[in-house]
């Protein structure tokens, strides 16, 4: 992985099977508008869940959930929004889930999953 963008999708694709396994029925990824993007949108249980998922390759800059801002928080919350809305999708639960993962050389990454983090 030498792009950010292969160590996102390398991120993104891991975060997407832990869920499945995990029991979550993923709905859609990369879901665009021009407001922004959602990585992931799924079912864990009766509760709609947007899903944003922050890759790294070290912690030189801090744990990569620490990425998500206030301001990127009140975003997430918008498209969500939105993805329902535009999906005319209702759920009662629904929240914002963030998952880290830092990629350690010649180990297993390490998974931080954040429930209800925005």
């Amino acid at each position: 992985m030498r792009t950010n963008n292969e160590v996102g999708k390398y991120g993104e694709d891991l975060v997407a099977q832990l869920l499945e396994r995990a029991g979550w029925q993923v709905v859609v990824r990369n879901w665009r508008c021009e407001d922004g993007e959602l990585d992931l949108v799924g079912w864990d249980g009766d509760a709609l869940v947007g899903v944003e998922v922050k890759t790294r390759r070290g912690s030189g800059f801090g744990a990569p959930v620490e990425a998500v801002t206030p301001a990127k928080a009140a975003r997430l919350r918008r498209l969500l929004m939105r993805w329902m809305r535009d999906h005319d999708v209702h759920a009662r639960d629904v929240r914002i889930d963030v998952v880290g993962v830092l990629i350690r050389p010649g180990g297993q990454p390490i998974v931080e999953h954040i429930r209800s983090a925005c």
